[in-house]
């Protein structure tokens, strides 16, 4: 397949960049500093964007099969950074007939398992407390995202780690698993690919944990 990456300097998005590859997929890697993307490889293209108007993304998706996207802020400084610049690789895409799409979210956007303890429930409300605007800037990434046309997915990871590919893991398409408090980058990374061809996960948030 024919791939687009944005956020492709982040943690995930390295790695879906890193796995696409290795699966044999072509790739463009869309940054904003190519001093700063490490990733090398047949099939690898990189553009540069700064993701500040549709037209200037649009060569980055036309004629893709899929875009997945990492985008989203490093803090809360920089909440709201991931619904304008979805918005953005939204557009983009609905100018170039491109529909597939998955982006990266948080399990707290979703809604919990019924059957969860206490404990999990009580540390998802501090976190989600503490994190408040971020989680706000992702549930409106997602509003636009079912405002769209496109066939969207929004992956919903609990708390990321950097630790190596397992490629087991549960899934759950409209719902998070029950306990599920961590997982890898490298993970998630796995998922999204995965779920690329899946008809099931379209227009649905998928949460994903260990």
């Amino acid at each position: 397949m024919n791939l687009t990456v944005f956020g492709a300097t982040g943690g995930i998005g390295q790695e879906v960049v890193r796995q696409a590859l290795a699966a044999g997929h072509r790739v463009t890697a869309v940054v904003r500093d190519p001093a700063r993307f490490e990733v090398t490889g047949t099939g690898l293209e990189v553009f540069r964007a700064d993701l500040t108007a549709p037209e200037a993304v649009r060569p980055a998706v036309a004629g893709r099969d899929a875009v997945l996207s990492g985008l989203g802020a490093r803090s809360r400084k920089d909440a709201g950074v991931a619904t304008r610049l979805t918005r953005t690789v939204l557009r983009a895409m609905e100018a170039e007939g491109v529909r597939r799409v998955l982006v990266v979210s948080a399990a707290p956007v979703g809604p919990e398992p019924e059957d969860d303890g206490l404990l999990d429930r009580g540390m998802r409300g501090i976190v989600s407390s503490l994190l408040k605007d971020i989680y706000a800037d992702l549930r409106e990434m997602e509003d636009e995202l079912a405002r769209s046309g496109t066939d969207w997915t929004s992956v919903r990871p609990p708390r990321l780690q950097n630790k190596p590919l397992t490629g087991s893991y549960r899934v759950v398409v409209g719902g998070f698993p029950r306990r599920g408090r961590f997982i890898a980058r490298a993970d998630v990374a796995h998922a999204m690919l995965g779920m690329i061809d899946d008809p099931g996960t379209a227009k649905e948030g998928v949460g994903v944990a260990y």
